[in-house]
């Protein structure tokens, strides 16, 4: 599998949005890939456990999933950003 890179923009949303680089490299690594704007791709993971208050609205939830969108450059997997979602 290639090496996975992190954008300083992905980095940062990460930590906005409540995403792990653990989940994350999960959700590259196992995720569904599905063609994207522009050139991009992203692979989607379907429920990580959770149970816990998000950093977005402070509300709880069971479970998160995670959105990755990437391109490959080089046999690398550049991150661009991490979209999360609360269920």
């Amino acid at each position: 599998m290639n090496e996975i890179i992190f954008s300083k923009h992905s980095e940062m949303q990460m930590l906005l949005r409540g995403a792990g680089k653990d989940e994350v490299t999960k959700t590259v690594r196992d995720g569904i890939r599905e063609n994207a704007k522009f050139n991009k791709f992203h692979f989607y993971f379907h429920f990580f456990d959770f149970k816990s208050t998000s950093p977005v609205n402070n509300k709880y939830y069971e479970f998160k999933t995670l959105d990755v969108i990437f391109v490959e450059e080089n046999n690398q997997i550049i991150v661009v950003t991490v979209k999360v979602y609360y269920h």
